[in-house]
């Protein structure tokens, strides 16, 4: 490790709070799909920031769009309207099935105000209909109310006392969320594949029947796209893949490329519980966030990235599975959608993880034996060729 390396880490170490378990790597650029680090060395990224660099490093529209953004505001408040905040709005509620949208800043801040919106509905029926169902396993972010919602004790410890009526039910398990719902449930909150969990897919039959019973019981259902929302599973939004439509949708991670935003959009039976001075968000929808995020949406929806993402995703997925079959005694499962996907395997990951970046592969764990393929969007067929030559040659080190 050189003078410069050492320097950075050592003084990241001194003067920034122990709150992430660091890999010894000081990112200096990147372009394209590559990292590079301090020294010079290159890494193929399949982390993309945890699914958030979706147009990966350099993409040219983006940065001219943000860079002409910041040579006319760099920010205004939300008592004043602007342009780039109303265009995003306009083209995420036209291609979905909601109907209003409220700009935060990340994916936790998305699922506090979904939290508060529910007990709005909630408590405008009868006083005390506040009780929201979330599932065990789950993840939702690290902010009070996120990390209640979360179904993992690990995540809460020392954090007593939690946001109160929060219930845990079982994914992909209907009567055990039967079993939970009351006259006091507001709300269902779920993701549509459980990421940090360990990359789990819901059931097309549980999302259908949650739907089914929420219609019967007067509840919301609320569904966390943080990490799969923005063509992350080759649809804009995952929910498509399933035709199965959620009252709330929280989204944040590839929205805007890197740049801090968040975003939660619901049906005028929910966004209509909320009024001037319900909810706010200082830097919600930011000029800067909201130009990058304009061209983001752009190449998603307009620029055929879905169905790259579609096919390179498939592609990746098959090799993926090719490897399970030569490797049965490492690697268990290959599941997910789109480029959102887990290798689940027999033993720790932390191994494969860190010799795949001593090749020049970036990969992140979920859960406590799985491995999460999320690179960025724009990945070709040949950067996978790349990434599973670089894995096998790992899983073969550590299989002899």
């Amino acid at each position: 490790m050189n003078k410069l390396l050492s320097s950075t880490k050592e003084l990241s170490d001194k003067y920034i709070m122990n709150t992430y378990k660091r890999l010894p790597l000081v990112i200096e650029k990147g372009e394209g799909v590559y990292l590079f680090d301090e020294d010079g060395n290159k890494f193929l990224d399949f982390v993309a920031g945890i699914a958030v660099n979706c147009l990966g490093y350099g993409n040219k529209k983006f940065i001219e769009a943000v860079s002409s953004q910041l040579e006319l505001f760099n920010h205004c408040s939300n008592i004043y309207y602007n342009k780039p905040q109303t265009d995003v709005a306009e083209i995420l509620v036209e291609n979905s099935c909601f109907d209003k949208v409220f700009f935060c800043n990340s994916g936790a801040e998305s699922i506090e105000a979904a939290l508060k919106l529910c007990r709005k509905f909630g408590n405008s029926k009868k006083e005390g209909c506040n009780e929201i169902i979330t599932m065990k396993n789950s993840f939702h972010g690290r902010t009070l109310g996120a990390i209640t919602a979360t179904g993992q004790e690990k995540y809460q410890k020392g954090l007593d006392p939690l946001l109160p009526n929060i219930f845990y039910g079982e994914y992909n398990n209907l009567e055990s969320i039967k079993a939970l719902i009351n006259e006091n449930t507001c709300a269902i909150l779920m993701e549509v594949i459980q990421g940090e969990g360990g990359v789990i897919p819901a059931d097309k039959e549980f999302l259908e029947q949650v739907r089914t019973l929420c219609d019967e019981n007067d509840i919301l259902l609320v569904f966390d796209e943080v990490q799969t929302g923005i063509g992350r599973t080759g649809k804009l939004f995952a929910y498509e893949n399933y035709n199965v439509e959620p009252d709330i949708i929280c989204l944040a991670k590839g929205l805007a490329n890197g740049i801090p935003v968040g975003a939660m959009m619901a049906k005028e039976k929910a966004a209509k519980y909320f009024s001037p001075g319900d909810h706010a968000s200082t830097f919600g929808g930011n000029p800067i966030a909201m130009s990058g995020a304009k061209v983001v949406l752009d190449e998603i929806i307009n620029q055929k990235l879905l169905q790259n993402v579609r096919q390179v995703g498939d592609y990746l997925k098959a090799e993926l599975k090719v490897l399970k079959i030569k490797y049965p005694d490492i690697i268990q499962d290959v599941r997910g959608l789109g480029l959102m996907l887990g290798v689940e395997c027999s033993i720790s990951p932390s191994e494969i993880i860190s010799e795949c970046q001593k090749n020049g592969l970036l990969l992140i764990g979920a859960g406590h034996n799985v491995i999460r393929f999320v690179p960025p969007l724009v990945i070709s067929k040949a950067d996978v060729d790349e990434a599973v030559s670089v894995f096998e040659k790992v899983l073969m080190k550590i299989n002899k």
